[in-house]
């Protein structure tokens, strides 16, 4: 077969083609188990930190979270509720947290929000994922940023992202936060998410969901 052929070419290109393949399905297959390990890792670090708890000394991770956090699975129908509750404590001063999820600028943006019983304040906020510009909205992962929501009491069953200093609201008890200077739109978006995530919220405290 001649190489400068249409059938060599064809031919060259689906052997290199399903080789490539072959060792990229290989290489997926070989390290699926510590990616999925890794991911849990990461999500139970987020919630742990969302809750404001921290592993004791030499606790892992891991066992920080089977040891304090009780996962709450939704009942069948729950509205709005697909994915699990995370509860720490209990009665009228536990914590609970949950995965929330929207639109950012440039993508999506993902993190783990909790609030006290009552869903009258904020416990803390955690980003799991971003891809916004850095420098600029990218700053939402930026401790500063994230640190606002810490304790924050919501107005009216809600929190207002507003432009600001740009370094951080420093009243916890008004229901705002300071914005990402120069990135609205992206700071726009946290407010969207977050919001989203307490009227869930309230609605399973309403429910009687949160016990």
């Amino acid at each position: 077969m001649k190489k400068d052929s249409i059938a060599y070419t064809v031919g060259f290109t689906f052997v290199v083609c399903a080789a490539f393949v072959f060792f990229l399905a290989l290489a997926n297959e070989l390290t699926k188990d510590r990616v999925a390990a890794n991911q849990r890792l990461a999500e139970r670090r987020a919630i742990l930190a969302a809750l404001g708890a921290e592993p004791g000394p030499g606790e892992s991770a891991d066992e920080a979270y089977l040891r304090l956090v009780a996962e709450i699975r939704p009942e069948a129908g729950t509205p709005g509720r697909a994915s699990p509750l995370y509860r720490l404590g209990a009665g009228e001063t536990a914590a609970y947290a949950a995965s929330v999820s929207g639109p950012g600028l440039w993508g999506g943006i993902s993190a783990v929000l909790a609030v006290d019983a009552q869903v009258s304040r904020i416990v803390g906020l955690e980003l799991v994922s971003q891809n916004e510009t850095p420098g600029l909205g990218g700053r939402i992962g930026e401790a500063w940023f994230t640190a606002q929501f810490r304790g924050e009491a919501l107005s009216g069953g809600r929190i207002r992202v507003r432009q600001g200093s740009g370094s951080g609201d420093p009243d916890p008890g008004n229901g705002e936060l300071d914005a990402v200077t120069g990135a609205t739109l992206t700071s726009a978006a946290v407010e969207r998410i977050v919001n989203a995530g307490l009227a869930s919220f309230e609605a399973l405290r309403d429910g009687g969901k949160l016990r």
